[in-house]
């Protein structure tokens, strides 16, 4: 195909996925976990408890214009053509043919087609995917300044979430193979350029009982453990990411090594695209690999082997791709065409009313609201109800791991005395909250055949609830180990100032 024809066509699948996903962002309802990060951006800090804090402040700069979904989404919407021109521009010089080809399987990637969340996970891709050109152009130059660069977006990255230390370490393996000494002074600019990040959120850590490091590495990994299924969940996984005929090329012709001795910067393409997949291919054995865990390294994963199969072969690939983005939007577009009934017998029901139509279990809540301070049992139906009432939900019990920051937010001591409502999805555990009210009368309500059980409570027993539910958590999530150095922690500060969070 001629580079004129390459370039119409690009330009014709920019417009096109553009426009469904702008349409895609307005149509799709505010998930639970994009509801809990914009509760992170209503109360900026310097951290957030699950992850280091940059969604949360591009949601607070987002929240100052508007809180309109679309909007807030607005850089996930974009991402996919960010991405695709950036790495148009930065290969044209070099081939022209394979910077478009490139540039339109990247846009037409399977996730980056239907993904219009906002999470953690895009500044996270944003930052490591200009991180990445700035090292590759870095490589290629022996430029000091662009390794300074790659350094100080890789810091960005690890202000978004922790998976971006896989990005350092396959700078390092990049760099430290072959070694010479413009390269281990590039790796030390690249630390240098890191480091005010990471100063930063370890900082931000000691004050706050290290919630980030007490979830990433002690607290989330109960289900770990070996199995032969988690392994061919991650190999499934790549073959959707990928596409099989991407994947089936990288296998059937590795030529990595080829590659790397022939150029340089192609090393260093093949380093970054593959030293994390193979650590997640090995962490697989023993734990479930998000699908989003890998979006940070599709992108370069699928130049990485497009630049080794003839143009042809590119050719094809992004017809095939652009066929199944089609099949994708069209998937999209029936679903979100059918009434939400059409899911009554599925067990996710009552979680899809919760947030399909929020205003509907709103409205049925309505009578109790001048008199209830509202809750749920789970982050997701709080924050979700939250967003749409626009009254933030605490969540009443021990919870699990995930999510707490509630923790941060919410003080029970103020509750002490008062009436409570409690939502939850399941039916209700009614010992669950006899000890810590006056009075507690249980009720069921319905909206659209989805049940929901509410626990009413009078005269909330503070002491007893910080006895038991509290004091659970702060030994089983808040056990921070004696060897990290404190300076503050909020939740023992607030509740258990005469016990602290110390690991036995």
């Amino acid at each position: 195909m001629a580079t004129s024809s390459l370039q119409r066509l690009f330009l014709l699948l920019l417009a096109a996925t553009l426009i469904f996903r702008v349409w895609f962002a307005h149509a799709l309802p505010f998930t639970g976990d994009e509801a809990y990060f914009y509760y992170w951006g209503k109360v900026p800090d310097w951290g957030f408890y699950d992850h280091p804090p940059m969604v949360g402040w591009w949601l607070a700069a987002f929240q100052a214009v508007s809180d309109n979904t679309a909007w807030l989404r607005l850089p996930s919407v974009i991402l996919p053509a960010v991405m695709a021109i950036s790495l148009w521009r930065f290969l044209r010089t070099q081939d022209e043919p394979l910077a478009l080809a490139a540039a339109m399987l990247v846009l037409l990637a399977p996730a980056n087609v239907w993904n219009v969340a906002i999470t953690t996970d895009i500044p996270l891709v944003y930052f490591s995917f200009f991180s990445v050109l700035c090292f590759l152009r870095a490589v290629r130059d022996d430029a000091p300044l662009w390794y300074l660069a790659a350094g100080v977006l890789l810091g960005g990255a690890f202000l978004s979430k922790y998976f971006s230390g896989l990005l350092g370490l396959a700078y390092a393996v990049g760099l430290l193979w072959r070694a010479s000494p413009a390269r281990i002074m590039g790796l030390a600019l690249i630390v240098l350029g890191a480091l005010p990040a990471v100063a930063l959120n370890v900082w931000w850590n000691m004050g706050h009982c290290w919630a980030n490091i007490m979830f990433n590495i002690f607290n989330r990994h109960g289900s770990a453990g070996w199995s032969w299924k988690t392994p061919l969940l991650y190999g499934a996984t790549l073959l959707y990411l990928l596409t099989p005929p991407v994947v089936w090329a990288a296998v059937r012709n590795p030529g990595a090594w080829r590659m790397m001795r022939a150029d340089r910067q192609r090393a260093a393409l093949v380093m970054v695209a593959g030293v994390p997949l193979v650590i997640f291919a090995l962490l697989s054995v023993i734990k479930t690999i998000g699908m989003h865990w890998l979006l940070s390294f599709v992108p370069f994963a699928l130049l990485a082997v497009a630049m080794r199969v003839a143009p042809a072969v590119r050719e094809r690939w992004v017809k095939l791709f652009a066929g199944f983005a089609v099949l994708h939007m069209a998937l999209v577009v029936v679903i979100a065409s059918l009434p939400v009934e059409t899911w009554r017998k599925s067990r996710l029901y009552d979680g899809i009313i919760l947030t399909v139509k929020s205003q509907e279990l709103l409205d049925a809540l309505a009578p109790y609201a001048r008199d209830h301070v509202f809750m749920t049992d789970g982050y997701s139906p709080s924050v979700t109800l939250s967003f749409n009432a626009g009254r933030y939900f605490p969540v009443f019990g021990e919870a699990s791991s995930h999510a707490r920051h509630d923790d941060i937010l919410t003080d029970f001591r103020a509750f002490d005395g008062k009436k409570i409502l409690v939502l939850t999805k399941g039916e209700i555990d009614r010992a669950h909250y006899l000890p810590y009210f006056e009075r507690v009368e249980f009720r069921q309500i319905e909206v659209r055949g989805a049940r929901y059980w509410i626990a009413l409570g009078e005269g909330f027993n503070y002491p007893a609830y910080r006895e038991a539910v509290l004091e659970r958590a702060r030994s089983r999530w808040y056990a921070v180990p004696r060897w990290l150095p404190r300076t503050g922690c909020y939740f023992c500060e607030r509740y258990f100032p005469e016990r602290g969070c110390v690991a036995p």
